[in-house]
C-alpha cells in the first residue's frame, strides 16, 4: 500500500510552496514543526510574520504591474483590514510595508493613536473608518482630526452619520469624506441588499442635498464591498460594473470624487487545490475599470483595497496532538486531538471554513480515513472532511501523531476571544511567534502562555484580581 507521502502527491501534487518533507517530518517555509512541538508542546498557534509583508509585496506588485500594463492613471493604496487580526505583532510587521489603515470599529482609534505615539506611523497615515459607528467611534475619529490626523476618512454608512461630523467637525482644510454602498448581497443570500452602506440610488441625491452645499467637507471617496469577495464570477463582474458606472456619474458632479474603495475579498489558500489566479484577477479589475471610464469619458480613479484574511491567513497554523483513538463502528475512527475546533478554529465550527490540513510526522506510514475529534464534550466539535474531498486522511500508526491546521491567521483568535473563557473551560493554546533574522536563522517569542485554571476561575469570579 502507499504511504501517506505518496497518497498527497498523487491526489494533489506534494510538496507545494511553503511545505515540504525533510526525513519524515513537516517543515512550513523551512520552519521545524516537530521541533517547535518538542520545544513548547501542543497545542500550539504560532504565527510565522515574514509571510505578511511577502503577501503585502506580491498585492502590490500585481497591481502596480496592471496599472503599467493597461496604462491606467490612477494610483494604488494598499490597506489593512485591522479587524482579521488586531494583535501589535501583526499590524507592525504589515506597516513595514508602506500601507495604510482601514478600521470598523471604536478601538481601532487609540490603537493607531498608539502606534503613532510609539513612532510606528504618522498623522499622515489614511485611515479608512469604515463600520456602522457608535457614538464613541464618531467620537473618536472626530478627537483624532482635529489632533492632525489630516487623511481620516469617515466613509458614511448612512446619511444620519453625516450630521455629528457637520456639528462637531472644525478643520482650516475641508475633510475628506467616503460613502459607502449599499451593496446587492449574493443570489443565495436570505437578503437582497447589504444592511451596510447608503443605497445606491439614494447617494446622489443625498450628496447634492447635504454635503455639496457644505464648504467644510468633500466626499473624495466611494466603497463598495462585493459579498463574493473578488471571484472570476457573472455576479462579481456585473457588481464591479454597476459601482464602477456609479463612481463615474458620481464623478461628474463632484469633482473632488477621485477614490474608488474596492474593498477586500481577495481569497487566501486554504486548501492543497487552491488555484486561484492572482494576476489575472487583478489585471481584469484595473482593466475593467479603465475601460467602464472610458466609455463614460471620466478619469480613471486612485484604487484601495482592504486586504484582510488575504494579508494574514497564511502566516499562522494550530499544532495538535492525537491523544487518543476510537473505532466506534466498522467505518468510522476517530482522532481525539489535545484542543478544540470550536474554541481554536471557531470558522470551522460557524462557517465549515476549511484550512491546510497535514500531518507533522509519521509521513512514510500508509494512510487511512479518519474523522478529527475535538477535546470538548459538544457534537459540533469535529473536522471530517477537506475542501476537495468529503473525507480527511491521515498515517496509519500506532506511534505518537502530530498535526497541523495551516493558514489560519485570520478572525480565529479573535472569534474565539483570545484570554477569556471559552467553551468547555479549555484554556486558549501557547502562541509563538516567528521572525527570521538578516542571517536567515528563526527568531522565537512566546507571545502568550497557555492560559492557567487561576486566570479562568479569576474571570469566573472565584477568585479575586
Amino acid at each position: 500500500m502507499q504511504s501517506y507521502q505518496e497518497f498527497l502527491d498523487l491526489s494533489v501534487g506534494f510538496p507545494q510552496d511553503g511545505f515540504e518533507i525533510i526525513d519524515d517530518e513537516l517543515y512550513f517555509h523551512d520552519l521545524n514543526l516537530m521541533e517547535m512541538i518538542e520545544t513548547y508542546g501542543t497545542p500550539l498557534r504560532f504565527t510565522y510574520l515574514p509571510i505578511i509583508s511577502k503577501k503585502i509585496q506580491q498585492a502590490k506588485i500585481l497591481f502596480q504591474t496592471a496599472i503599467l500594463k493597461h496604462n491606467y492613471r490612477g494610483s494604488y493604496k494598499y490597506c489593512y483590514c485591522t479587524k482579521s487580526s488586531h494583535f501589535r505583532h501583526v499590524v507592525e510587521e504589515a506597516l513595514k510595508n508602506d500601507i495604510h489603515l482601514e478600521t470598523s470599529s471604536a478601538f481601532d482609534m487609540p490603537m493607531i493613536d498608539a502606534l503613532e505615539k510609539k513612532g510606528i506611523v504618522n498623522k499622515g497615515i489614511t485611515v479608512i473608518c469604515n463600520g456602522f459607528k457608535t457614538y464613541q467611534y464618531k467620537q473618536y475619529i472626530i478627537d483624532m482630526l482635529h489632533d492632525g490626523y489630516r487623511n481620516i476618512i469617515p466613509v458614511l454608512d448612512n446619511k444620519e452619520e453625516f450630521n455629528i461630523y457637520d456639528d462637531e467637525v472644525e478643520l482650516e482644510e475641508p475633510c475628506n469624506l467616503g460613502i459607502r454602498i449599499a451593496a446587492e448581497e449574493q443570489p443565495d443570500s436570505p437578503f437582497y441588499t447589504s444592511r451596510l452602506g447608503i443605497r445606491l440610488e439614494d447617494i446622489l441625491d443625498f450628496y447634492n442635498n447635504k454635503v455639496a452645499p457644505n464648504p467644510n467637507f468633500k466626499v473624495k471617496l466611494l466603497h463598495f464591498f462585493i459579498n463574493s469577495g473578488i471571484s472570476d464570477t457573472p455576479y462579481y463582474w456585473n457588481e464591479l460594473e454597476k459601482y464602477v458606472t456609479l463612481y463615474c456619474k458620481f464623478k461628474k458632479i463632484n469633482p473632488d470624487l477621485d477614490t474608488l474603495d474596492i474593498g477586500g475579498g481577495m481569497p487566501f489558500k486554504d486548501s492543497l487545490v487552491h488555484d486561484f489566479d492572482y494576476e489575472y484577477m487583478v489585471n481584469e479589475i484595473v482593466n475593467r475599470i479603465k475601460q467602464i471610464c472610458a466609455v463614460n469619458e471620466v478619469m480613471e480613479p486612485d484604487i484601495i483595497t482592504e486586504f484582510g484574511k488575504y494579508t494574514v491567513a497564511e502566516a499562522s497554523g494550530i499544532l495538535y496532538k492525537v491523544i487518543g483513538r476510537k473505532q466506534q463502528n466498522d467505518r468510522e475512527k476517530w482522532l481525539m486531538l489535545d484542543g478544540s475546533f470550536i474554541t481554536n478554529l471557531p470558522d470551522v465550527w460557524a462557517l465549515n471554513q476549511k484550512y491546510v490540513l497535514l500531518p507533522i510526522n509519521n509521513w512514510d506510514s500508509e494512510y487511512e480515513r479518519v474523522n478529527l475529534g475535538g477535546i470538548t464534550c459538544d457534537g459540533q466539535d469535529y473536522y471530517s472532511q477537506e475542501s476537495h474531498i468529503n473525507s480527511v486522511f491521515m498515517p496509519k500508526t500506532r506511534k505518537l501523531q502530530y498535526l497541523g491546521f495551516f493558514h489560519t491567521g485570520a478572525y480565529q483568535e479573535v472569534l474565539s476571544g483570545y484570554g477569556g473563557i471559552h467553551h468547555c473551560l479549555l484554556p486558549s493554546p501557547k502562541h509563538v511567534l516567528v521572525r527570521r533574522n538578516r542571517d536567515e536563522t528563526f527568531n522565537f517569542e512566546v507571545f502568550g502562555e497557555e492560559q492557567n485554571s487561576k486566570q479562568v476561575l479569576r474571570l469566573l469570579g472565584y477568585q479575586q484580581a
